[in-house]
């Protein structure tokens, strides 16, 4: 008889996160913030001591995303924090590696993303207005990394990411962290806006 590959991760909180039927009860914010840590964008691929981890991404998503719309609900900060949560357990994969594994990965992250929301008191599927505002903040932030510390040059990045407002923008330094660091900043920034959701 021959057993079905194992579909389930063990986290350091002891849950066991199955990724083809995750559930809410699964999810633990300290596992993300954990894992998004140790996570690093551009496929490592940054200027620095230190990997530009997802976590750190995700911070400065919910950053632009406060500045691009300050008036909404804080709930919708909270979303921006957590739009990249999956990929603490599935990791982080340039785009071209998403299109080319296919319409799989997606699913994958729809599911874990549904769980991670309603655990959070989010709905399972944001609403498309706010999903498309949080995606513009997440291209704003590939705008920023690229140029300050991926490698590309601002015309590189302008044809890939669009240029962004420079309001948007302004003050903003990328600095690399350990990702101790990055974890204990990423959890402090979620307590703080579930505190206020």
């Amino acid at each position: 008889m021959t057993r079905a590959p194992r579909a389930w991760q063990r986290m350091l909180s002891g849950r066991r996160l199955d990724l083809l039927d995750p559930t809410p009860v699964d999810i633990e914010i300290e596992d993300i913030a954990h894992g998004l840590a140790f996570v690093a964008r551009w496929n490592g691929q940054t200027r620095g001591d230190w990997a530009y981890s997802v976590a750190e991404h995700s911070l400065l998503v919910e950053e632009i995303f406060a500045r691009l719309e300050p008036a909404l609900p804080v709930r919708w900060r909270l979303a921006a924090l957590l739009h990249d949560a999956p990929e603490y357990v599935i990791g982080d994969m340039i785009s071209p590696v998403k299109s080319a594994i296919g319409p799989g990965y997606g699913t994958l992250d729809a599911r874990l993303t549904q769980a991670i929301h309603l655990r959070f008191g989010l709905p399972a599927t944001l609403p498309v207005a706010i999903k498309q505002k949080i995606k513009r903040a997440d291209r704003i932030s590939a705008w920023l990394e690229a140029v300050q510390i991926a490698g590309f040059t601002r015309s590189e990045a302008d044809k890939l990411f669009g240029r962004p407002d420079p309001r948007h923008v302004e003050g903003l330094e990328l600095l690399l962290r350990p990702p101790v660091a990055v974890r204990a900043a990423y959890l402090e920034r979620h307590y703080a806006l579930l505190a206020r959701c």
